[in-house]
């Protein structure tokens, strides 16, 4: 099995990369039948937006703080761990933005894409879902949409549910709602188109984040699941995708 390890630029990552590729060489990602990037979650983010393209499946191993889709470091034996994963299949959001100038763009997430106030000034935002008003005026910080994979990060801490791998289901969940206060978002199916439109954007100006790309001063947003954008993450089969979700569910 040929194998083509990054890291972050973490010294414990750098040196376990070295060791990696002593014992199991390098070989071009490319070539590879894994790749494997070494470090936390969000190096593994940024793998999946470099190289989705290459078709491969990846196979993180933890080097960072929290590691909740990473796999615990396993020098011996790798071949055989990998060849008996759990594959987990996800497909990433779709996001299109245009800011109060008119410029546009497009960026896809795997985790979520979120809408942040950038002011003071609370956020306006209306929401359709399907072409269809939902949500009038959410008066808020903001406002996100979570894959599956990444209902247990940042949306989890903004109080959104947890969504199960097989549920094909995103989550649409508020940040620090005003009004209505009581809104605590919404699951939609993964076939579901959310526009997002903010209101006054001149005075309350709103960034959107895909993952890691943000773009500020926006107007309007949409996202919905892309199907040509999809990765394969291998997951110990010892310590399941979906066991973690479910431990993450009664964790305190």
């Amino acid at each position: 099995m040929k194998f083509y390890f990054n890291s972050s630029n973490s010294e414990e990552a750098t040196k376990a990369k070295e060791e990696y590729i002593a014992k199991y060489g390098q070989f071009n990602p490319n070539e590879s039948d894994v790749i494997i990037p070494i470090g936390g979650d969000g190096f593994l983010l940024k793998s999946l937006h470099d190289y989705k393209d290459l078709k491969k499946p990846f196979y993180g191993i933890n080097y960072g703080s929290i590691g909740f889709l990473m796999n615990s470091e396993s020098k011996e034996n790798l071949e055989k761990i990998i060849l008996n994963a759990q594959n987990i299949e996800l497909k990433p959001l779709q996001m299109k933005a245009k800011n109060n100038k008119g410029d546009t763009f497009e960026s896809i997430a795997f985790n979520e894409v979120s809408l942040m106030r950038q002011t003071h000034q609370a956020a306006k935002i209306s929401i359709n879902i399907n072409g269809i008003e939902r949500m009038k005026e959410l008066i808020c910080d903001g406002v996100l949409v979570s894959t599956s994979a990444g209902s247990t990060a940042y949306n989890l801490s903004a109080h959104g549910s947890i969504v199960p791998l097989d549920s094909n289901l995103l989550a649409l969940t508020p940040i620090s709602a005003f009004r209505p206060r009581r809104w605590r978002g919404a699951l939609l199916s993964e076939k579901t188109k959310i526009n997002f439109f903010v209101s006054n954007s001149e005075i309350r100006s709103t960034s959107v984040t895909a993952d890691h790309n943000e773009f500020r001063n926006i107007e309007e947003v949409e996202v919905s699941s892309s199907t040509e954008n999809k990765c394969n993450i291998l997951f110990d089969k010892n310590h399941s995708m979906d066991e973690r979700i479910l431990k993450e569910q009664f964790f305190s």
